[in-house]
């Protein structure tokens, strides 16, 4: 989603998010707040209301007793493996692995290590 909140989106991937249901659309609250977070930090009012509008119309997930759940499983997962993902990267997997979704991001590299966790770049050609 964050690739379609750019001034010029780019078209593959709007392409392809067209082809999707509306009613299998998801942001996580983390992705949320990241997304709010570079608005602000940036001071990025249009910015601001372009994710305003976003979220009137694609559901938010919430990092609930489930997800929690999942990033625990994760996290132990790959600290057994002495490998590290960022935090809000964690909880957005944890989210997404809950809720049984594709993950759709240009961070695949990072992603790929979840186990059980779809992940698909519309990024990449």
């Amino acid at each position: 989603m964050s690739s379609q909140l750019r001034a010029q989106p780019d078209l593959s991937v709007a392409r392809r998010l067209a082809t999707v249901a509306p009613a299998e659309q998801f942001i996580s609250a983390i992705t949320l707040g990241e997304l709010l977070f570079g608005a602000l930090r940036r001071q990025r009012t249009d910015l601001r209301e372009r994710i305003r509008l976003l979220t009137e119309t694609v559901p938010v997930l919430a990092f609930d007793e489930g997800a929690a759940s999942s990033y625990a499983e994760i996290k132990t997962y790959l600290e057994s493996r002495g490998e590290r993902l960022a935090e809000p990267d964690l909880r957005i997997a944890a989210i997404a692995r809950h809720f049984d979704l594709t993950l759709v991001t240009g961070n695949e590299r990072h992603f790929k290590r979840v186990p059980d966790l779809q992940v698909e770049n519309w990024l990449r050609a």
